[in-house]
């Protein structure tokens, strides 16, 4: 590679060089088509090569491939959470977590062990864990909130902190994003208020635990972005790990001490919770990949966007009730996505 990169470094340098290039070289440089110069007849082929960056073979990131990442992990982890809700209502949270991870686990773990990507460094597994256990218990939390509160209300309260508290830390360390950027967080905060307001003037139940997983899910985004670029397959493998090794012990103890706690689960539960961890899981590997490619507050603003989902499969499954204003705050979450997502990239 730095062979590569003197010899073109000369060839761009050195007008008297540059002479005609063998058709494998040509090959590995990726030309651009041939322009011949009106007036002299002279190719300006070495324009295309000298424009290229000489020490990397990788291209950078497409426009808005942050925020298409993102609005996927949207989809699948509002639709897990909604079916992690609904299934805790006749479960124990922990002891359907424990499924959901496991089943996850055993998709991502078959993947990134037939991937042959590189295994992680001891450092970025230890985040890896830790951010597992992190988001692990907040999930089973969180499952727990939706159970007993509304979907509608607990579920942008738990989006609201966790997008919150790694925005504020993405500030800091990266600096501040674009004016676009701020009008975006802007309209998706205001769009989870609208979405979590009280509206009859009671708090509704499920809101403290909601509290807890939104600082549990904060947890799991910012030890993701510290394990670095490490395969997302691997990210994903280590963070569910973290999770079963967090809510298996839970449920274990709880089993102990409550046996029936076992039998609430069926195998139609069982089925659910492997289907939820699946979606759990994909939407875990959008969202590292997200980070990657784009800012962390950009990464997580959007896909904490995910409550629009749950709210939407609550009010066609359940029929909870979805007032005027609540409306408007689904829109302006989702008018937050493109606005958030171009002015991060026009900063970049």
């Amino acid at each position: 590679m730095g062979i590569r990169f003197q010899r073109e470094r000369t060839r761009c340098g050195s007008p008297q060089r540059r002479s005609k290039a063998s058709e494998s070289e040509r090959g590995q440089t990726n030309d651009r088509p041939s322009f011949v110069e009106a007036s002299g007849g002279v190719k300006v082929k070495e324009l295309a090569r000298c424009s290229m960056v000489p020490s990397s073979s990788m291209s950078a990131p497409l426009p808005f491939t942050s925020a298409a990442y993102s609005l996927a992990a949207v989809l699948t982890w509002g639709t897990s959470d909604f079916l992690g809700g609904y299934a805790t209502r006749r479960a124990n949270a922990f002891v359907f977590t424990a499924i959901v991870n496991l089943g996850g686990l055993i998709v991502v773990g078959t993947l990134a062990s037939t991937s042959h990507a590189a295994f992680p460094s001891g450092r970025s597994l230890a985040w890896m864990l830790a951010g597992g256990i992190s988001g692990g218990a907040a999930l089973a939390i969180f499952y727990r909130a939706l159970s007993s509160g509304r979907m509608g209300l607990t579920a942008p309260v738990a989006a609201v902190l966790s997008a919150a508290i790694p925005t504020l830390f993405s500030m800091f360390t990266e600096g501040p994003p674009g004016r676009i950027s701020i009008l975006g967080f802007f309209c998706a905060g205001v769009g989870l208020w609208l979405l979590t307001r009280a509206e009859d003037g009671n708090t509704p139940q499920g809101i403290g635990m909601a509290v807890i997983a939104g600082i549990g899910f904060a947890g799991f985004y910012l030890c993701v972005r510290q394990a670095g670029d490490e395969s997302v397959l691997w990210i994903a493998t280590f963070t569910r790990t973290g999770g079963l090794m967090i809510t298996a012990t839970i449920a274990a103890v709880l089993i102990a001490l409550q046996p029936a706690t076992l039998r609430d689960i069926t195998a139609a539960g069982v089925r659910w919770g492997v289907l939820t961890g699946c979606l759990d899981s994909l939407g875990t590997i959008l969202f590292v990949r997200a980070s990657q490619t784009g800012r962390l507050d950009e990464a997580v603003m959007i896909s904490s966007l995910y409550p629009t989902i749950t709210v939407l499969l609550a009010r066609i499954v359940l029929k909870e009730h979805f007032t005027r204003w609540r409306l408007v705050g689904l829109l302006a979450s989702l008018a937050s996505v493109p606005m958030i997502a171009a002015g991060t990239n026009a900063v970049g």
